[in-house]
């Protein structure tokens, strides 16, 4: 779920920040046990001394960590009553009374993105697909690389049967897979079960709808039962479920064939996991990011007819992007986490990973809305019509970053495009806040998430254990300041304000896909987003999700090799209808989802 960014990878490598003190959980007081007098209330202090003993030294140590400095005798006082006012608040972990924390169980405090004073929300449900029909092809190659809104229109008139279009993938995958190591557990005779099944429905005139009979990929992240859920992390590689994962239900009553689990970076994280490292159908040479690293690379090469990734931190953006697909991370809340790997309970989202922009909204649909189990998941309008008139929705972007790093000229070539299209670009700012700070939250969570793997050593089995790995991260979490999470969760709330200011402005963002501030903060704000392949850059080295190691550099290329570039748009909360209509405007006219990878 979490492809990390460069800035945030260099400060986990050059940084270590932490506090000696977790969360203090309400009031936990102790009665004072001296004072027997009828009456008398608890007071802090007065619990029995428990846990190691600490010296002043150790709060000098301490400081450094996270950053906050004590006088002697400010640190004598700490030291002197810490075995009596703090230690007692780990019992939860340390015992002797123990609590284990079922996965299940999900934070007290809920996330929800749509705060007081949100104005521009989808007023009307309504779902319009395009009338586009074309010939069905010769070329089997054709057939796999055709979108679902193609793909879907074939076998509901039966030009195309579903058990044909899965030969066709599995062949493919059989032949590719090899060099992309994108799949985990492939599921072909349940998806040849599936398709005859769908095959039989739609001659006796039970069409379920367009993605009936369309085989897919799930991120190795979403529960399949009966069929190996690995999370791509050896402590996981066996672990079966007993029941789907709510998406994975959806797409099957929706009549979709699952064809295979795809891989992502252990623990989601990047795009190494048990297998080896997933690598870019367009540059053999380089990963294919992270961390749906295997729905990125088995869409591109043309393996399944769609795929489903999750995003934490840029997971389904950046290998949309590196990978040359159509990636739409929904805004937070929209689609059920239930039976998926948690990382971060306020930031995990699943979404589509596409060969256009029209199939990553026939998924949406399929996908969407509350299932009376995530509890961060709302109630919520899809309002999309293929065929909505575009012109005149003002499409922000900020200038500084068009002019910089990671902007490139097909960045810029996007915003003629806008105008081109009967778009209006509008100028626009945001504060210039510390974003990068807000991943505090999530370095938190996600060792909260995996408390027990690394309390019980279990991390050491994950094939990652550079600084920058989870591994490492984990365990500087544990000493992160809980006062810190706090003030950073309402520093969340103020960036959210800071957005919703800036969509009153305009209806949706034009942004270069990995800048960094804006992959943070959206993530954090909840706000949708849509990738789009929007022409060709060509590179000189390998680009990489992983800090640089001077052991292991990356390999170059001379001459620089061509490959496909893509640009990011935010949307307005639950506004995905509009965020699609105008990548689909853009997607039209920038003419390049034509091509496929060479050689596959």
């Amino acid at each position: 779920m979490c492809g990390m960014s460069k800035s945030r990878r260099q400060f986990l490598a050059e940084t270590s920040y932490g506090v000696v003190a977790a969360a203090l959980a309400g009031r936990a007081l102790a009665q004072n046990p001296t004072d027997n007098t009828p009456g008398a209330p608890p007071a802090f202090g007065t619990s029995p001394a428990v846990g190691p003993e600490v010296s002043p030294a150790t709060f000098e140590q301490a400081e450094k960590l996270v950053q906050i400095g004590l006088t002697e005798a400010q640190r004598a006082q700490a030291a002197g009553s810490w075995r009596e006012t703090m230690a007692f608040l780990y019992e939860r972990r340390t015992g002797p009374r123990k609590v284990a924390l079922e996965p299940s169980v999900s934070p007290a405090t809920l996330w929800n993105p749509l705060i007081p004073g949100i104005k521009h929300l989808p007023a009307q449900e309504q779902f319009v697909r395009s009338t586009d029909n074309q010939p069905l092809p010769n070329s089997e190659a054709d057939i796999a690389f055709a979108p679902v809104k193609q793909l879907s229109r074939w076998i509901e008139s039966r030009q195309l049967t579903s058990e044909r279009l899965t030969n066709i993938y599995l062949k493919r995958i059989r032949q590719f897979d090899p060099k992309l190591r994108c799949i985990i557990t492939l599921t072909a005779e349940g998806a040849l079960a599936q398709a005859k099944k769908a095959d039989a429905e739609i001659a006796a005139g039970k069409y379920r709808g367009p993605l009936h009979g369309i085989p897919y990929g799930v991120k190795d992240l979403l529960d399949t039962a009966g069929i190996p859920t690995t999370y791509g992390a050896e402590p996981f590689r066996n672990r079966v479920p007993d029941k789907d994962s709510t998406v994975v239900k959806r797409l099957t009553d929706a009549g979709a064939v699952l064809i295979a689990k795809l891989s992502l970076g252990a623990l989601a994280l990047n795009d190494i996991w048990f297998g080896g490292q997933t690598m870019n159908p367009w540059l053999l040479e380089e990963g294919s990011s992270g961390s749906s690293a295997g729905p990125g690379a088995a869409t591109a090469a043309g393996l399944v007819g769609f795929s489903i990734g999750s995003e934490t931190g840029g997971s389904i953006v950046s290998p949309s992007m590196r990978c040359g697909v159509t990636g739409l991370r929904p805004t937070f809340g929209r689609v059920p986490r239930t039976g998926a790997m948690t990382l971060c309970w306020s930031l995990d989202k699943l979404g589509p990973m596409t060969r256009s922009v029209e199939d990553a909204m026939l998924i949406l649909q399929t996908i969407s809305g509350p299932d009376n189990a995530d509890l961060y998941c709302q109630p919520s309008k899809l309002d999309f019509n293929a065929g909505r008139n575009i012109a005149g929705l003002r499409v922000g972007y900020i200038p500084a970053w068009m002019k910089e790093s990671p902007a490139t000229d097909v960045d810029r070539a996007a915003l003629e495009t806008v105008k081109k299209v009967g778009m209006v670009p509008v100028e626009v700012s945001i504060p210039d806040w510390p974003y990068d700070s807000l991943g505090l939250v999530l370095f938190a969570e996600a060792a909260a998430s995996f408390e027990e793997l690394t309390l019980s050593g279990g991390l050491d089995q994950l094939k990652a254990q550079v600084p920058d790995a989870w591994p490492n991260i984990f365990r500087q979490s544990r000493f992160l300041s809980a006062v810190d999470f706090v003030q950073t969760d309402r520093f969340r709330r103020k960036v959210a304000e800071a957005m919703e200011r800036v969509f009153n402005q305009v209806d949706i963002l034009l942004v270069p896909s990995l800048r960094d501030e804006m992959l943070t903060l959206t993530n954090f704000t909840g706000h949708p987003s849509l990738t789009v392949r929007a022409g060709f850059v060509e590179v000189s080295k390998a680009r990489s999700d992983w800090a640089p190691d001077p052991n292991h550099p990356l390999p170059t290329f001379n001459p620089p090799r061509r490959v496909p570039y893509g640009v990011t748009l935010i949307g307005r909360l639950f506004d995905e209808g509009t965020l699609a209509s105008a990548g689909m405007a853009l997607e039209r006219n920038f003419n390049v989802m034509g091509e496929h990878p060479p050689g596959f």
